[in-house]
């Protein structure tokens, strides 16, 4: 759940903001202090809708205060100011956006939403012709789509992530299935043999899924 950070001292605004942020699932801390944002912004917040007038110091002198200390935290400005000038100075102090008074809340939360995929790490993971989109989830060998089971897939995964090294049983069967699986690792077995047919990988000279003996299997980088 995306951490947002909204500093804004005008109730009539930041309380119905604050439910609108709750009902898109975003985790939400309000504050009505610059000084308190400041700190704030140092930990565990993914976003901030950052109001220019506050009672204490200026938005501006707060957005400054957060890009001295974290250059990649998303920071939307929320003001009544309008002026080309005001936009400038405020992207210029280090928001990535501007958003002026009165808006609309779609608008708004569309903005939200944009700024947070933009600092999504890179959801893809390659390997040796293989590419899995672990978000999306969706496979492909040498760009052909592959048609796998969600275990499939998990194995699949596990493996290309961490390409070239031996990944055990172990690890496998945690990961994939569950931390309390206690069962039998043939079930692991017979999904690597059908992750081998579809990926047309010979077990007996593999190119790709190598097993280990008495450890588990590794998936060659090259």
């Amino acid at each position: 759940m995306p951490s947002v950070l909204l500093v804004e001292d005008d109730a009539a605004i930041a309380a119905p903001l604050a439910r609108a942020l709750e009902r898109e699932d975003f985790r939400v801390t309000l504050v009505e202090s610059g000084v308190e944002a400041i700190g704030l912004a140092r930990g565990n917040i993914d976003l901030v809708l950052l109001d220019l007038t506050l009672p204490d110091i200026d938005g501006l002198d707060v957005c400054r205060a957060i890009r001295q200390t974290d250059r990649r935290l998303p920071v939307v400005i929320l003001t009544a100011r309008t002026d080309e000038a005001d936009v400038v100075i405020g992207l210029d102090a280090g928001a990535d956006d501007y958003v002026t008074k009165p808006f609309r809340l779609a608008e708004l939360l569309a903005r939200v939403r944009v700024r947070l995929r933009l600092t999504e790490p890179d959801s893809t993971v390659a390997a040796n012709g293989v590419r899995i989109d672990t978000r999306a989830h969706r496979a492909w060998y040498n760009d052909e789509q592959l048609d796998l089971t969600p275990k499939e897939f998990g194995v699949l995964e596990v493996l290309v992530s961490d390409a070239g090294h031996v990944v055990s049983r172990q690890r496998l069967m945690h990961d994939v299935w569950d931390e309390d699986y206690y069962g039998s690792t043939r079930t692991l077995d017979m999904h690597v043999s059908a992750l081998r047919k579809k990926l047309h990988d010979d077990p007996s000279h593999p190119r790709l899924i190598t097993t280990v003996r008495g450890v588990g299997f590794r998936f060659e980088p090259c």
